[in-house]
């Protein structure tokens, strides 16, 4: 449907390729926050232009981040959903929350624990060995083929 912006061998270049046109993520964490419908994303999304908006839908469609269910027949109107596929970047953006947390000059949102109210970290767990790690002792590797 789109040609490829990367033709690099690695994961985080071949992720953006799906996820990385300008709006597309923000688009995807409009869904995520409970925005269904085409004019819901639009109000949601100050500035996108509306063919813009359309296009990134029918590709976030295409790479089976999204579906869209029909709602209403006359004039067809669709809601859209996240598929599997998409709701596994919930952790992308709580990490982007938690980065913008620390970095940005002015803090617009905060991860917290929905129970008390304190913020939250993040951390990697081993399940094989059943610890938590530190980044320092991650590494990325070539899969097994």
């Amino acid at each position: 449907m789109r040609k490829p912006q990367y033709n690099i061998q690695c994961n985080i270049a071949q992720t953006l390729n799906i996820i990385g046109d300008k709006w597309s993520l923000l688009i995807l964490h409009q869904l995520l926050i409970g925005r269904e419908t085409y004019k819901e994303i639009l109000d949601g999304l100050e500035g996108i232009p509306t063919n813009l908006l359309s296009d990134r839908l029918k590709m976030l469609e295409h790479d089976e981040l999204i579906y869209k269910e029909l709602y209403q027949d006359h004039p067809p109107r669709y809601k859209y959903s996240l598929t599997e596929k998409g709701m596994d970047l919930v952790d992308v953006f709580n990490s982007l929350v938690l980065w913008g947390e620390k970095h940005l000059n002015k803090c617009h949102k905060k991860l917290v624990h929905n129970k008390c109210h304190h913020t939250v970290e993040l951390k990697y767990h081993c399940p094989e060995c059943n610890i938590y790690i530190d980044s320092d002792e991650l590494e990325v590797i070539e899969p097994n083929e």
